[in-house]
């Protein structure tokens, strides 16, 4: 069997982002969560590492930036790995993508106070945030942070 090779470049992109997490009564806890895009869709704040910036500054960086509040890192909880196709100055681009996760503990802010980017951030009850969640790879990096957050 001959294998064909794409034509299509690839990319390589590096993002950071945190699960941002506070107590509430009745032992249980609030994440943030960011609504992005038209038709929104809720996900967990992220975005690109820049040059010269660890994952983890980039973290707390696009906390601060995506959801309008500060955090401290307490671990880091794994990267996730996916592959997607898009148009850049007009040619198609298939990008591979790491987001490293980080687990934090909310330290100051309001969420109110969110970049332009960002339709909307909101504290959730950690169960309503499984569900609301878009994305199959960040409910499964929260399911896992569940375990750490409310125990």
């Amino acid at each position: 069997m001959t294998r064909v090779r794409s034509r299509i470049p690839t990319q390589i992109l590096v993002s950071a982002g945190g699960i941002v997490f506070r107590p509430i009564a009745g032992g249980s806890a609030e994440v943030v969560l960011i609504s992005v895009g038209a038709p929104p869709r809720w996900q967990l704040p992220k975005g690109l590492v820049d040059v010269g910036e660890t994952p983890e500054v980039a973290a707390l960086r696009e906390v601060r930036e995506e959801a309008g509040i500060d955090a401290t890192i307490l671990d880091k909880m794994k990267t996730v790995e996916y592959w997607y196709q898009s148009t850049a100055a007009g040619k198609r681009v298939r990008y591979h993508k790491f987001v490293h996760f980080f687990l934090m503990r909310y330290v100051a802010g309001d969420v109110a106070d969110h970049d332009d980017e960002v339709n909307e951030a909101r504290w959730v009850e950690i169960g309503q945030a499984l569900e609301l969640i878009a994305f199959k790879s960040e409910r499964a990096v929260l399911e896992e942070a569940t375990g750490y957050i409310l125990r």
